[in-house]
């Protein structure tokens, strides 16, 4: 019966030690995500602020070029609340 316990706590640690393994390698690869692209100069997208409103829904303000647009993002859905005129001077 010890022999049984030894021998499951034993294959337990190798699974998870080649789980951990594949991961590492994977993430040395660079294959774990998406990589944002990025483009030299000035981005025209950036989040300037982002708040968590509960479990399933935030609040984020996004700055595209001279516009800044306050946004809910929820698990299905995303509601546009408000959008301004941002002077370039401003956002820098």
């Amino acid at each position: 019966m010890d022999m049984d316990i030894l021998r499951l706590l034993l294959s337990l640690g190798v699974v998870l030690g080649l789980m951990w393994g594949l991961a590492f390698f994977i993430k040395k690869l660079g294959l774990a995500g998406a990589q944002p692209v990025q483009k030299s100069g000035k981005k025209d997208l950036e989040v300037v602020e982002s708040l968590f409103l509960d479990a399933r829904r935030r609040a984020v303000i996004l700055r595209y070029k001279d516009k800044e647009h306050l946004v809910i993002l929820g698990a299905n859905s995303e509601t546009l609340i408000e959008t301004r005129d941002v002077n370039p001077d401003q956002s820098a």
